[in-house]
Formats: C-alpha cells, sequence, structure tokens
C-alpha cells in the first residue's frame, strides 16, 4: 500500500554535501511552507493548555532540530505580546544553522545525546525534525532524550503520513515554483512522515509517561507528555 511504511531514503537536505547557499535556498523555500501550514499554531495552542497561563509566564523552551531558529522566533514574539517571557535555546546537528539563526541562541547538537543536564529546560520542542531520524532506536533515543532534559513538558509535532498530505504537497511545491531538490525532499519527508500508531508504540519503547499521541488536522502527529 502507498505510504504503508515509513520510507527510509535520505533527504537531500540532510547531505553534508549541501553548500551555504543551498542551505540558504533551503530554509528560504521551508519559511514559505511552514507560513502555509501555521507551524507555530499547536505549540501556541497547546503549551498554555498543558501548562496552565501561570508557568506560561516565564519558560524556558529547547528547540530540537531548530534549524534557522524560525519557530523559537515566533514563539518568543507570540509570548512577549502576551506579557509573557519565553527564550528559547535552538539546538540543531547542522553548522550550517550557526550562519542562519542567533548566535548567542543556537548550539550545535544530536538529538540523541543531547549536551544538557537533566531537566534543564522548563519545555522540550520539536518541529518537523523527528522524520529526519531513521530506526525506531534512534527516535525512541530522541524521546528519552527530550523527556531528560524537560523540566515539566515535552511537546513534539511531526509530518502525518498520508496520502491527502501528499498530493497537496505535491500540487504546493509544483504550483510555488520551489527549487528542485526542494520538491524532491517535501514529497519525501510526507513518505518519512508517522502515524498516531508509530508514535504512540514508539513513546511506550521510550517508558515517556502517559504520553498523549494525536493527529493533529490530517497534516501533523502530535505528541505531549507532562511530569508531575
Amino acid at each position: 500500500m502507498f505510504l504503508g511504511e515509513r520510507a527510509t531514503q535520505a533527504e537531500y537536505f540532510d547531505s553534508p554535501e549541501r553548500t551555504l547557499v543551498e542551505t540558504a535556498e533551503s530554509y528560504h523555500s521551508l519559511a514559505r511552507i511552514n507560513r502555509l501550514f501555521y507551524f507555530a499554531e499547536p505549540f501556541q495552542r497547546y503549551l498554555p493548555r498543558m501548562l496552565g497561563q501561570k508557568k506560561c509566564h516565564s519558560l524556558t523552551l529547547l528547540d530540537l532540530g531548530a534549524g534557522d531558529g524560525s519557530l523559537g522566533n515566533v514563539l518568543e514574539k507570540w509570548a512577549g505580546k502576551r506579557g509573557w517571557s519565553w527564550r528559547v535555546t535552538n539546538l540543531d546537528l547542522s553548522p550550517h544553522a550557526l550562519q542562519f539563526g542567533q548566535k548567542d541562541k543556537m548550539v550545535i547538537g544530536s538529538v540523541l545525546s543531547l549536551p544538557f543536564e537533566k531537566e534543564s529546560f522548563d519545555v522540550v520542542i520539536a518541529n518537523q525534525m523527528t522524520h529526519h531520524l531513521t530506526s525506531d532506536d534512534e527516535i525512541c533515543q530522541h524521546f528519552r532524550e527530550a523527556w531528560r532534559v524537560a523540566r515539566h513538558a515535552i511537546l513534539l509535532s511531526d509530518i502525518h503520513r498520508n496520502t491527502i498530505l501528499y498530493g497537496l504537497i505535491w500540487l504546493i511545491l509544483r504550483a510555488g515554483n520551489f527549487p528542485k531538490h526542494f520538491r524532491e525532499d517535501g514529497l519525501l519527508s510526507v513518505k518519512r512522515g508517522f502515524r498516531a500508531g508509530d508514535w504512540r508504540r514508539l513513546a511506550d519503547q521510550a517508558q515517556i509517561n502517559e504520553a498523549k499521541v494525536w493527529p493533529y488536522f490530517g497534516a501533523r502527529v502530535m505528541l505531549s507528555a507532562k511530569k508531575v
């Protein structure tokens, strides 16, 4: 069945052979897609619900696979308009990411071995990052590490693997005249995405206590978990 199983083919976006110019082009294209899909909205919606308004007045967040730090910038500005202070640290494996984000907020590191002590951040988040990992073991380790360094909660989001989203992304990428590599990676990302059952099984394997997993408007799979 088409999209019945996750693809494991590597995306060009993850290649160490990418030039700085190609990386900049990819981030520009990704920003266009993110605006279309309101990429920050799930975090703006669910973090206050999970934590309550009082805790949201001051939060430290770690964004995993943050790229150029766009999500963190949006969340900090959104929180600021509400009189809240959210301080986001951006972690990414690619040294190129440092060229495009605020260097004082960027940390180079792997989501499989986070360079932070236990409960270093109030909340750990990730947006469309997990599908870049290949094996179940890697994904479980990613979940465990996110849980380890979170003080209050984790909230993770990634692509919901389904044919309707695949067709929609195909149309958007064609109509939007995106670069060839980005078009190919965009469709491959959907193939590398997840079903809700995938994440429930992996969260159980990672021993994330009382993790909640659900599909979000057909385009995302969400995982949330709170520490008591």
